[in-house]
């Protein structure tokens, strides 16, 4: 398997695992609650949905042939709350994680060499990917955070529980000395 070819599957694998973390989260959260934000200048699930599905599909639509800042893009206005259904808000999240999945996906080996441009300026493949990964990490960590803060007492860790880190281990251990028949 080339470089390119283990960078790309790593790219799914990282997006793939981030689209879920905000997934399990919506999965805790009420339709109101979708449009709670802490105070002024902050912004609610619902904002960072908006905002990431409106930078998803300007950044990923046409990916390797126009610029990743598309002129029919309205970035000021992914920020306002437009009091979205949870429905409305999670088809807004499918098509957004559809349109950046089905662009990877697409590449060949050779693309990842080949140069893209984001508001006029030259990126390779490899690091406007590497921009999206990052900039999709920032605001899930932001979606998880605040689902975080709504359920406060009847929140429902996406991750290993505080206080349970011996025993999550020792399990992995075990499971994965099963699957390859024995430790080191």
């Amino acid at each position: 398997m080339s470089l390119a070819s283990i960078y790309k599957e790593s790219v799914l694998n990282r997006l793939i695992a981030l689209r879920g973390l905000g997934d399990d989260t919506f999965d805790q959260l009420s339709e109101e609650e979708f449009h709670y934000h802490p105070g002024d200048g902050s912004n609610s699930v619902a904002v960072i949905i908006r905002h990431l599905h409106g930078n998803m599909l300007s950044r990923f639509t046409n990916f390797l042939r126009e610029d990743g800042e598309k002129t029919w893009r309205d970035r000021d206005a992914e920020f306002i709350d437009e009091r979205l259904s949870k429905v409305e808000l999670l088809g807004l999240w499918d098509d957004g994680w559809a349109c950046v999945l089905r662009a990877v996906h697409a590449l060949k080996p050779e693309d990842l060499e080949r140069t893209v441009t984001i508001r006029s300026e030259p990126h390779t493949v490899v690091d406007a990917l590497n921009r999206n990964l990052a900039h999709s990490a920032y605001h899930v960590g932001q979606i998880v955070y605040l689902g975080k803060v709504i359920r406060t007492g009847e929140w429902k860790t996406l991750s290993i529980p505080v206080g349970q880190s011996r025993e999550f281990f020792a399990a992995y251990r075990a499971k994965f000395e099963d699957k390859t028949g024995g430790g080191s």
